[in-house]
């Protein structure tokens, strides 16, 4: 009987042996080789077109290397990238480390029980976090999870991506022979950071902000070098592309602008903070690497590229995506708007005082 019920299933299944792995004429074959060529022709349509367009526009393309404009966006560009990159990968390395081997209750320790004392405290230990505007995001959403007052974690989520060793050394490589620039960022971004802080003690409330909930944990069986590279990879890979987009803008908005336009903006100390600090907004750059592109709008005042400066790490696109959703798009639009007005209020004044 054993054998009889051990042979009848394959007869009862009858084009079931077919499927089975050992066949290699089975119908499970079928699916497997539909998989690999449709995934072949997905990898290889991109390079076929690619090709199409060198074939048939290969002259006007080498025709337009050549022009002086092309050519001047090549340098920016490239000048932005190779000069952001390195600040970028020491950022996110040491970002990493401290996200992966530093348990988050140390931050609490240091913090004053009382909210309005711990705000500047908070703000100063934004130095502590060298990594880009993207970690910091997640930090601050940690410190909640643990009983810190919410102002306080918000100015560290604003000073840490401005106020770090590794974004005031890169201010000072894109500013060489002007140290009074890299005070001011430092001034400027602190006191957003705690005046913020301030505001949220006096007006914020709790039904605008969605409190995170639970312990933050590491990932279960996975280990602290294999947590420290996903983390690396993620946070370098994701600033980068921000990087090089901000770059290719920022060159693009150097070639392609008019300087008839740019007079318009740059002569006016009224006109020129704003127009960068929406310009911080919208290209994104990580804080790491946006001091070179705001070296690179020469057009435009000292003080307004402070702005630019003081405004991105704290405000911007992805930034404002990444609080709505850790901590509601109520909170994300209010935060961000005030925010925004008061890192260029501060950078006028601190410009105006250092600059």
């Amino acid at each position: 009987m054993d054998s009889d019920v051990d042979i009848a299933p394959p007869r009862e299944r009858g084009h079931g042996d077919r499927a089975s792995p050992r066949s290699p004429e089975g119908a499970g074959g079928l699916p497997a080789a539909a998989r690999v060529t449709s995934h072949a022709l997905i990898a290889g349509l991109p390079v076929v077109l690619l090709g199409v367009v060198a074939v048939v526009l290969g002259p006007q393309i080498t025709a337009a290397l050549g022009n002086r404009a092309v050519a001047a966006w090549r340098t920016v560009f490239t000048a932005i990238v190779i000069q952001g990159v390195p600040f970028l990968l020491l950022g996110t390395v040491v970002s990493a480390a401290i996200s992966t081997f530093v348990p988050a209750w140390v931050f609490t320790r240091v913090l004053p029980r009382n909210p309005a004392l711990a705000v500047p405290v908070a703000g100063v230990a934004g130095a502590v976090l060298p990594g880009c505007e993207c970690a910091s995001v997640p930090v601050a959403d940690s410190l909640m999870r643990r009983g810190v007052a919410p102002a306080a974690a918000l100015a560290f989520l604003l000073s840490a991506p401005a106020i770090n060793p590794i974004v005031l050394v890169a201010t000072y490589v894109a500013f060489p022979g002007n140290p009074q620039m890299v005070a001011a960022r430092l001034i400027a971004s602190l006191l957003t950071s705690v005046v913020m802080g301030w505001l949220w003690i006096r007006l914020g409330r709790e039904e605008w902000l969605r409190l995170p909930k639970g312990p933050t944990r590491h990932t279960p069986g996975a280990s602290r070098a294999e947590e420290f590279r996903v983390s690396l990879q993620h946070d370098f890979l994701h600033a980068g592309g921000f990087l090089v987009v901000g770059a290719a803008a920022a060159a693009t908005f150097n070639v392609a602008v008019p300087h008839s336009v740019l007079r318009l903006f740059s002569d006016s100390p009224w006109l020129s903070l704003p127009m960068l600090g929406l310009l911080a907004v919208i290209l994104a750059v990580c804080s790491e690497a946006d001091a070179f592109v705001a070296a690179s709008l020469t057009g435009f005042s000292p003080t307004a590229r402070l702005a630019f400066m003081v405004v991105g790490p704290m405000v911007d696109l992805k930034l404002i995506a990444l609080q709505s959703g850790t901590f509601g798009r109520a909170f994300a639009l209010r935060f961000s708007s005030a925010t925004w007005v008061v890192a260029v209020l501060s950078s006028a004044l601190v410009g105006w005082w250092l600059l």
